[in-house]
């Protein structure tokens, strides 16, 4: 039996949700017993089978020997740097923190270096923000720029990683980071991408107030982040930027502040996260490719993500893709992952504007349980930013499939989802075999067409 197609010129009415499972009842299952989303499940594992980690030889470059001092005070900046220096020299190894508490300023990996922490060693970031100059080529909320350095930096390098059970602590809360959180200069970034400014001319550091990342390889191959613990950051936590064949395992992210999201792929291509907990001031993970007329210059989509067993309490959005989305992000996959915390706002969070433009696309998601957060599923082309126009860029979002899915209270809404307006939809959404046990409100729906909800499972609603 072909699938029936809905379609939503305006505004899909908040109706109860027994009523909601009533009105689709008659919808032929054949959708999600085709072709559709299994075969782009089948495509998971050739992309895991190119996402290898990178090996090092067998060589220990131990900081000690090169001066550092684990004392939590004394400086060992020339430490590290000397350390990884020869070990890469060497031809690579792990470049290994002892016990001890080691204070730096921003450590520069190069290619072949395992930055290895044991498991009672923490290296501790100093909060003097002039360490972290000269400025570096990076990007600030998905803009490119020259700017302070990342805390963690490797720039055009292959084979790098941090690895152990130690701890990263940027100290952030301490510093004066966090106080820069809104202010001219972001505004101005923006304006100098939209007017086309050579990046080299993009400089700010000393006298401005654009916040570094904790962890940032860029334009790097074959990275490996596993098994550290990292608390806090001044800005997005773990961002590769530009970078193939990345994995991030096993690392808990505990992050408080503004805009401190915990994993952040920027414009990358076969990313795999796997087995980390992630508890943060913003979004847990959030896929981005570049925003609005920078984005689209640069235009290096996102692609090939997966993401499994992952755990996430506080934060805005669990699994996230947006809201710089001006490259594309597609072939999404994220399953077998557990959200359970009342400090979430969103499990599944989907965002762009007619600004950032671009796409999100082939967005496939599995078994995943959800407890208390405020909405379930979030989908909407009105991100609220400044600089969005109507018909500047416009973006598309659709074929996303979330299916077999739990949701036990939610604060607010099971599903949302809200295109622009007639012209500017979401299209091609299939939510099937989901349990939503209860929820303050009913579903909301405006401005999307082929809306499939199929086979799902109602509890209680009520609207206020």
């Amino acid at each position: 039996m072909k699938t029936k197609l809905f379609h939503f010129p305006r505004a899909f009415p908040i109706w109860p949700a027994l009523f909601i499972a009533a009105a689709f009842s008659s919808v032929s299952p054949s959708f999600a017993a085709g072709t559709t989303t299994p075969s782009a499940w089948s495509q998971v594992p050739a992309i895991l089978a190119r996402i290898v980690p990178p090996t090092f030889p067998n060589r220990d470059f131990v900081i000690t020997n090169y001066g550092a001092i684990g004392d939590g005070v004394a400086d060992c900046t020339k430490a590290f740097a000397g350390a990884i220096a020869a070990c890469n020299e060497a031809g690579g190894g792990r470049v290994v923190v002892p016990a001890g508490k080691f204070l730096t300023g921003p450590i520069h990996l190069l290619s072949n270096v395992n930055l290895h922490v044991v498991k009672d060693a923490t290296i501790l970031f100093t909060t003097n923000t002039a360490a972290y100059l000269p400025v570096v080529f990076t990007r600030y909320e998905s803009t490119e720029v020259m700017n302070y350095s990342p805390l963690i930096y490797a720039f055009e390098q292959q084979n790098v990683a941090i690895t152990g059970e130690g701890t990263l602590n940027s100290q952030a809360t301490n510093g004066v980071w966090h106080s820069w959180k809104s202010g001219a200069d972001s505004t101005k970034l923006v304006q100098m991408g939209n007017n086309d400014v050579p990046v080299a001319d993009r400089v700010f550091g000393a006298g401005h107030f654009l916040r570094p990342y904790f962890i940032q390889p860029t334009r790097c191959r074959n990275v490996l982040i596993e098994g550290v613990k990292i608390l806090g950051s001044p800005m997005w936590v773990i961002s590769p930027l530009y970078c193939t064949n990345v994995t991030v395992s096993g690392v808990t992210v505990e992050a408080t502040g503004p805009n401190t999201d915990g994993c952040d792929p920027d414009s990358c291509t076969d990313v795999l996260i796997k087995d980390c907990s992630f508890s943060d001031g913003d979004d847990c993970i959030a896929i981005k490719s570049g925003r609005d007329r920078d984005g689209h210059r640069v235009n290096i989509p996102s692609r090939n993500l997966v993401i499994q067993n992952s755990h996430f309490k506080a934060g805005h959005g669990g699994v996230s893709a947006g809201s710089e989305t001006a490259g594309g992000i597609e072939n999404v996959f994220a399953e077998n992952c557990t959200f359970d915390s009342p400090d979430l706002d969103y499990a599944f969070r989907f965002k762009t504007n007619p600004a950032r433009g671009g796409y999100v696309k082939n967005v496939f998601i599995r078994n995943c349980q959800v407890q208390t957060p405020r909405f379930g599923i979030h989908m909407t082309l009105r991100y609220a930013s400044a600089g969005a126009r109507v018909g500047q860029c416009t973006p598309e979002m659709g074929n996303i499939d979330i299916r077999d899915c739990t949701f036990a209270k939610l604060t607010r809404q099971p599903i949302f989802i809200e295109g622009y307006d007639e012209k500017i939809q979401i299209t091609g959404v299939t939510i099937a075999n989901c349990t939503f046990q209860s929820a303050a409100d009913q579903n909301t729906i405006t401005n999307a067409s082929d809306i499939h909800l199929l086979d799902n499972h109602w509890g209680v609603a009520t609207s206020r």
